[in-house]
């Protein structure tokens, strides 16, 4: 009994034994023949690109002009309506003018005194001019006549100067645009005391077609982009360099600028470089101090590497990486440099080559090491209107 016992244990065991076998045989084959993962690949190219820098700014009108009163006195009437659009030379105020017309009748009346004056005077002169030669009246009664007379043509030539001031103060009454523009609203009522040079601005008129476009660079994108120009990595499209607004709905401002100067000072708190743009604005659409971000066209990189963002991701460390298939058949990894988006995709500085193919599709399949197959090959993404690269961008290692 012993004995068979022992004998049906030995043939359990070794049929456990040969089943492991026999499964661990069948399962080596298939671990050998698992599919080769596919991916969808871009075939990086280099290409001219415009390249493009978007910076945050502010609009600025392109004149301003407080109104203030020349001359001191009651407002009677406001002449405007508040907010409408104005010409130079309107009236927008008109102040008690009946103390000031009152001056201007006097000093026309001076001056019609001292030309009465110089009337006699002056044949006086000549009259004596004669007479000293026979000695028919004396050298001091001839040296006064002409005395007289040089002081009667004193007191026109100041009368008249009293005149036109007088007409002046009687023209300033009139409170009038010295710019055209949009006007603000009234500080004053009808009935209001001004003086003359106050601190206090009665309205203020802004011109805001073309209007300025103020925005802030930091100065070290400015060194970077003057060096590759420097270098030839980027080329100047141009003289002037072409500006388009991004408004703060995030729609694009139909009129393009251009760009005027760069500031010569660094801001010490900020670090930062302001520019200024003009634009066209014949339907007022932008007012000042509105929110905008610009967008400047920085240059054009003839051999440009931009692949589709879905192709490049981050590691622990806050690389960018990229997967790539060499010629192999083998799954690469890649660390980038970075220069910024432009629209839906990556400009690469560095880690790429022409002809090399990224991994876009199917990343999550493979590892650096693994073989993988490429599928078709997947067109490039269309950039995305209106996107540019922000010069605040940093590389990323």
């Amino acid at each position: 009994m012993e004995a068979l016992f022992c004998r049906t244990a030995a043939l359990i065991t070794a049929t456990v034994l040969i089943a492991g076998c026999s499964k661990s045989t069948t399962e080596a084959p298939g671990a050998k023949g698992a599919p080769v993962a596919e991916v969808g690949v871009f075939k990086v190219a280099p290409e001219a690109l415009q390249i493009t820098t978007e910076l945050p700014g502010r609009t600025a009108a392109f004149q301003v002009a407080e109104v203030r009163p020349q001359v001191s006195g009651l407002i009677q009437k406001r002449l405007f309506v508040e907010g409408a659009d104005v010409k130079a030379g309107v009236a927008l105020y008109q102040i008690d003018a009946a103390s000031y017309q009152a001056a201007y009748n006097s000093a026309k009346a001076a001056l019609a005194k001292a030309k009465a004056n110089l009337m006699t005077s002056g044949p006086k002169v000549a009259r004596y001019k004669d007479l000293v030669a026979i000695e028919g009246v004396s050298r001091q009664d001839y040296d006064d006549a002409v005395a007289a007379n040089e002081q009667a043509k004193a007191d026109v030539e100041s009368a008249a100067a009293a005149l036109e001031q007088a007409a002046i103060n009687l023209k300033y009454t009139h409170v009038d645009a010295p710019i055209s523009g949009r006007i603000s609203r009234s500080a004053v009522t009808p009935g209001a005391l001004v003086t003359a040079n106050q601190a206090a601005a009665l309205t203020t008129v802004q011109q805001l077609d073309p209007i300025y476009v103020d925005v802030t660079q930091s100065s070290e994108d400015l060194l970077r982009l003057k060096r590759e120009m420097e270098s030839g990595g980027l080329k100047q499209s141009g003289g002037q360099a072409k500006v388009t607004l991004l408004l703060a709905d995030g729609s694009k401002y139909a009129e393009s600028g251009k760009l005027q100067f760069s500031d010569v000072t660094v801001d010490p708190g900020t670090g930062n470089v302001t520019l200024r743009a003009l634009f066209p604005n014949p339907k007022h659409d932008l007012l000042p101090g509105m929110f905008v971000r610009a967008v400047l066209e920085s240059g054009v990189n003839e051999q440009a590497i931009a692949v589709p963002q879905q192709g490049v991701t981050r590691n622990p460390k806050g690389e960018a990486t990229a997967l790539v298939l060499n010629k192999e058949g083998k799954v690469e990894q890649r660390t980038l440099v970075t220069g910024g988006t432009l629209g839906n995709k990556w400009l690469v500085k560095s880690g790429l080559n022409a002809g090399d193919l990224l991994i876009v599709e199917g990343v999550q399949k493979v590892k650096p090491g693994a073989a993988a197959n490429a599928a078709k090959p997947v067109a490039a993404p269309a950039a995305v209107a209106g996107g540019a690269m922000p010069s605040n961008a940093k590389s990323a290692q």
